[in-house]
């Protein structure tokens, strides 16, 4: 019994030791953290200040594990002025570096947080994707080009095709004929003579013709200036796709001025160096079906850098700007007068009603014909937004017991007069 007394205490030992190694493996796991959770973190918590590789407001964190303890890093991220305050000889350094920025404090993060936080910016840096494409575009416009060639190959072998058996057709029916026989009728006098001494064939042609002409004329004539689906490539990439559909950028926060302007106005660079000075690399979709690659967006908004004279390593405008020439897209003729404040601010049109979907436009091209014929009918079919405004309302209350309606069109408010848009 004594001898048995002795294995169970030797095996509660064994247990007792397997139950505090496991235990102390849990815990390291947990120090270690998770790095997919902590990357949501850091884009949540420190992206606007803070970059794995690079400095912005703050220091790059990218293997600050390895430089510092993570106890004093998990003091430091939940309440960094304190330990400036306390005088921790590498905060102020820190603090004072980056021109007393103070830092926003975190003490909601758990342990955990910090730590998966932590696990994210002790990751390797990945190696760039070295891609054969130069841009998406052009490899969707060369694709498309080639799906072109190739549908004209195939009907110029059809037409081939065609004349070869029509030639076969009409020598073996000659050699038919030949064989039973038959002689042929030739053909007697000139096609052409014959179609000339035809009077009535003559003034029917001349008069299909004229018809044809005028009407191919006129139809020519009235493409002139028509750019519908005109899409220009600009000096630096700007997908609206990004901004206003995933990012949900409000139109009117770069084009400001259609609010109270004529025009939509031309975005300063300086626009997008509010949310640029700290977005120096493609943080969106890891997997992008576009054919553009995180590599080729990134190389842009260096673009961008040269274009300001921004030095994102000294975080200064320290060199000469040099001027962008964007490629106008939209362009009405001098003749005609279009003011989009009276559209955005009165009508209270959204610009997707002219622009189309430009949240979902990688490339920004012309949506509408913006021909005189497309405004007419838009104004033909609009109705008239009165809430809110007074002389709209009584001009409205008169106009609709004079035609008989409950709502005015904008034709019906004097919106068809030639000197509305033309003057």
């Amino acid at each position: 019994m004594k001898k048995l007394g002795n294995h169970s205490s030797v095996f509660r030992i064994f247990l007792l030791s397997l139950f505090f190694v496991f235990n102390a493996s849990i815990d390291a796991f947990a120090q270690e953290g998770d790095a997919a959770a902590g990357r949501a973190l850091f884009n949540t918590h420190c992206a606007a200040c803070h970059h794995l590789d690079k400095k912005m407001t703050g220091p790059a964190l990218r293997g600050m594990t390895e430089r510092l303890d993570r106890d004093w890093l998990h003091k430091w991220i939940r309440n960094s002025a304190e330990m400036v305050k306390a005088g921790d000889a590498y905060a102020v350094k820190i603090f004072e570096e980056y021109n007393g920025s103070p830092m926003t404090a975190f003490p909601q993060l758990s342990d955990q947080d910090l730590d998966n936080i932590l696990a994210y910016t002790a990751e390797a840096k990945p190696e760039p994707v070295v891609s054969d494409v130069a841009g998406g575009g052009a490899q969707t416009s060369a694709s498309g080009d080639s799906t072109n060639m190739l549908v004209l190959g195939a009907l110029i072998l059809v037409l081939l095709v065609l004349i070869t058996m029509l030639y076969m057709v009409n020598k073996g029916l000659k050699d038919i004929a030949k064989a039973k026989g038959v002689e042929l009728a030739e053909p007697k006098g000139n096609l052409w003579q014959a179609f000339v001494k035809n009077q009535f064939l003559v003034f029917v042609s001349v008069v299909f013709l004229l018809l044809a002409g005028a009407y191919l004329g006129f139809g020519y004539m009235m493409q002139i200036g028509i750019d519908k689906g005109y899409a220009p490539i600009q000096p630096i990439h700007y997908s609206h796709k990004i901004h206003a559909g995933d990012n949900q950028i409000d139109c009117k926060y770069c084009h400001s001025s259609a609010r109270t302007s004529k025009t939509a106005g031309i975005p300063s660079l300086n626009v997008c160096m509010n949310c640029h000075e700290n977005i120096s690399d493609y943080n969106g979709e890891e997997d992008l079906a576009n054919g553009y690659t995180k590599e080729f967006y990134t190389a842009e908004i260096q673009k961008l850098y040269e274009a300001v004279g921004w030095d994102p390593n000294t975080r200064t405008y320290s060199k000469e700007p040099k001027p962008v020439k964007w490629v106008r897209i939209h362009n009405l003729p001098d003749f005609v007068y279009f003011n989009h404040s009276q559209h955005v601010s009165v009508a209270g049109l959204e610009c997707q009603t002219c622009h189309g979907e430009v949240e979902s436009m990688e490339i920004m091209e012309q949506h509408a014909t913006l021909s005189m014929g497309w405004c007419v009918d838009c104004h033909r079919t609009s109705n008239i937004k009165v809430e809110g405004n007074e002389y709209y309302e009584k001009i409205h209350a008169e106009l609709a017991a004079k035609y008989g309606v409950e709502k005015l069109t904008v034709a019906q408010m004097g919106g068809l007069e030639c000197g509305k848009c033309h003057y």
